[in-house]
């Protein structure tokens, strides 16, 4: 049983106001968090030029050089609360603090053999170590990432607390950011390799969890880290980008780690194909991040899938006189999806952004096909063009 002091941790942080809309940058609605997972400094650079704004923790120490860099960038960080980092909390080039990474999986033991592993850290202890950084700064949001265990409940990986995602809703009390890592392209597990869906499923879970009073990130695979035989294509970057904002995600990490068969740290900036395909998807994210960062409209769009087998997500938004739905066909496979936006009379015109066509609408009724399996559609009703 938790102590009642943990009780009390936990009916305080719940009752403790959400942050707005991603997290960061609340004050700005055309800011939207694309962040990279823990690269070096003197990569800053090129990734500012495809769109990241972003560091989530550093391959190194923080330090003054490595903010001095990042600022020279123009790009902020996510890191974690040490003596330096706090000497330094005026600068605004420190956006949040993080917990340590993936605290729901087994952990391993210290001074055990190599391979030994004990039980995931309690989120009793997420709670109170999230009360310790918020004290020593209440000014800054704190981000929790956590595991696969998130999306998929039979992962291994959870050692002794597999199969049990009733802890979930206990450690997001203890942060303000909630994220988690999946990276099903490249997964060599068949209940997951290929399985795209799990990306959506995890956000659409944290939401859930958190009450949808706290913003979720997801993490997003761009190399094959482990995987020697498959790697992600920037279309499946793509599809899982846009499957994680339809679920609710108000910010995105990159993994960019190649593990095999050697190691490259920036494994995205290695892959030529990756840069242009994930500089393409930011540019879009970033167009409409105004869209994606207003209120998302309750049962504003309804979508009915031709296949059973092949569902499509959607999520619908009005904004500067216009309507969007933005939808992610949810399998691999074909099918046709016949769209009904409420509140629209009369005969008009859908634009699919970023395709250069157009569909006919009849009293918010339009149809259109999704032929390839995880396809991505943004539309636009009305409003400027």
């Amino acid at each position: 049983m938790r102590s009642l002091s943990c009780l009390l941790l936990l009916l305080f942080t719940s009752a403790m106001p959400a942050r707005a809309l991603n997290g960061l940058g609340e004050e700005d609605d055309a800011y939207f968090p694309l962040a990279v997972w823990v690269q070096q400094p003197r990569n800053a650079e090129k990734y500012r030029a495809i769109g990241v704004n972003l560091y989530v923790a550093l391959s190194g120490r923080v330090n003054a050089e490595a903010l001095d860099a990042l600022d020279e960038a123009g790009l902020r960080i996510v890191c974690h609360q040490n003596e330096f980092a706090l000497s330094q909390k005026d600068r605004k080039t420190i956006a949040a603090w993080m917990h340590g990474d993936e605290p729901d999986n087994a952990q391993a033991v210290r001074g055990g053999k190599k391979g030994e592993w004990g039980p995931p850290i309690p989120p009793e202890t997420i709670v109170e170590r999230y009360r310790r950084v918020k004290a020593a700064d209440p000014a800054r949001p704190v981000l929790l990432n956590l595991g696969q265990g998130v999306a998929w409940d039979n992962w291994i990986g959870r050692g002794v607390r597999r199969n049990k995602p009733e802890d979930y809703p206990l450690y997001v009390k203890g942060c303000d950011i909630a994220s988690f890592d999946i990276y099903p392209a490249g997964h060599e597990h068949p209940d997951v390799a290929g399985n795209l869906w799990y990306v959506g499923r995890g956000v659409e879970r944290l939401v859930k969890w958190t009450g949808g009073q706290k913003p979720v990130w997801a993490c997003i695979e761009t190399t094959r880290i482990h995987n020697l035989k498959v790697e992600p294509t920037p279309g499946q970057v793509r599809s899982e980008v846009w499957m994680a904002i339809v679920h609710g995600a108000k910010g995105i990490i990159y993994f960019c780690h190649q593990f095999e068969p050697k190691f490259i740290e920036a494994g995205l900036l290695a892959r030529p194909e990756m840069v242009e395909g994930v500089k393409k998807v930011n540019a879009e994210v970033a167009r409409l991040a105004p869209v994606i960062n207003s209120p998302a409209v309750v049962d504003g769009a309804a979508v009915e899938s031709s296949n059973p087998d092949v569902p499509i997500a959607v999520t619908c938004r009005r904004h500067d006189g216009a309507t969007y739905v933005f939808a992610v066909s949810m399998r691999s496979g074909a099918t046709k999806g016949t769209f009904d936006v409420a509140g629209l009379t009369g005969a008009g015109r859908v634009e699919v952004i970023g395709e250069g066509r157009s569909i006919e609408c009849v009293d918010g009724k339009f149809v259109d096909e999704f032929p390839g399996g995880y396809d991505v559609r943004l539309y636009r009703i009305g409003g400027r063009g």
